[in-house]
């Protein structure tokens, strides 16, 4: 009888309420993230937005991916079989002069990580006792510009040291005095490692020796995917996982081994410690002049012929 007294349109407002509340939550947003090597504390605040739900609560189901050739996420991004990618700055400069439709959207570490280093009890006490030495590298090209300058911030020339290429296999190349140096080593890796094998290392930085300072990881994506309301969820999320890890660095670490049993040994911890004041706070923010001053760096050594605006490596989201 109560039922009659109500309006016909009142009973179908409730019916569809009912409906809704007992539907399942909307489906969340696919996005996948490969990332530059395989995982490390490098890419802490990734692990911790996924495993601590972060991603989840903006409504994002992330997929990361360790790539099996390191120098694949940027094309594949670049095609389009990925939304994002874990780069380098100095990087993306290259993949715009070679026309690869790439820009950056945030950064992941905001400081330079890679370094030169030499043993501490070696002959190397500074960079000019790099005369007539040599220097082992992996990558041909930017590794050459970053010693350059570093070379001519201390009076030196390119041709007063003599380059050897020694792969990846760094650390183990001047330890084993195949190398009076290394250009590239990661300051947050390297260290540690040449301790654990008995030595100890002495690390120059770049941005301290004539190299503009630089953002050493950022999130690049497909220009054509800018607008993407995605991106905005997902820095939300890295930003909200960068805050816990500075906030409970043990219980984060504690989680970022528990879904990596494998790196849990002293080498990623002591890099976990050492990393965690170098991660971006706000992912999304971008200091132009320092995109500026470093393409005007790569012109400057040859490694690009000119200087896009800094729109062109790093548009604004909207």
């Amino acid at each position: 009888m109560l039922k009659n007294l109500i309006p016909a349109k009142i009973l179908a407002a409730a019916g569809l309420a009912l409906a809704v509340s007992l539907s399942p939550a909307a489906a969340a947003e696919k996005l996948t993230v490969l990332l530059d090597w395989y995982v490390n504390p490098d890419h802490a605040p990734l692990i911790i937005a996924k495993e601590k739900g972060f991603f989840d609560a903006h409504g994002l189901d992330v997929t990361l991916v360790a790539p099996a050739d390191p120098a694949a996420p940027p094309r594949l991004v670049a095609a389009k079989q990925a939304e994002i990618a874990v780069g380098y700055q100095p990087n993306l400069y290259l993949s715009v002069k070679e026309g690869l439709p790439l820009v950056r959207f945030g950064t992941l570490v905001s400081t330079p990580l890679t370094a030169l280093v030499a043993l501490k009890d070696g002959p190397i006490k500074k960079i000019a006792d790099l005369k007539g030495k040599t220097v082992g590298y992996s990558v041909a090209g930017l590794e050459d510009a970053l010693l350059g300058a570093m070379l001519t911030d201390a009076g030196l020339k390119p041709t007063d040291v003599t380059m050897v290429n020694v792969n990846f296999a760094l650390s183990p190349a001047l330890v084993a005095g195949k190398v009076d140096a290394v250009i590239g080593a990661y300051r947050n890796f390297e260290l540690t490692q040449i301790r654990l094998e008995g030595k100890e290392g002495t690390a120059f930085f770049p941005e301290e020796h004539g190299v503009p300072v630089f953002d050493e990881l950022i999130y690049i994506t497909h220009k054509d995917l800018i607008a993407d309301p995605r991106l905005k969820k997902f820095l939300a999320a890295v930003e909200d996982a960068t805050i816990f890890i500075l906030n409970h660095p043990d219980e984060a670490w504690g989680v970022f081994v528990k879904a990596n049993p494998k790196l849990d040994d002293e080498l990623n911890k002591t890099a976990w410690a050492d990393t965690l004041r170098r991660f971006a706070h706000a992912p999304a923010a971008l200091d132009s002049e320092r995109y500026e001053r470093f393409g005007e760096f790569m012109k400057a050594h040859g490694l690009i012929d000119k200087v896009e605006p800094v729109e062109t490596y790093a548009p604004k989201l909207p």
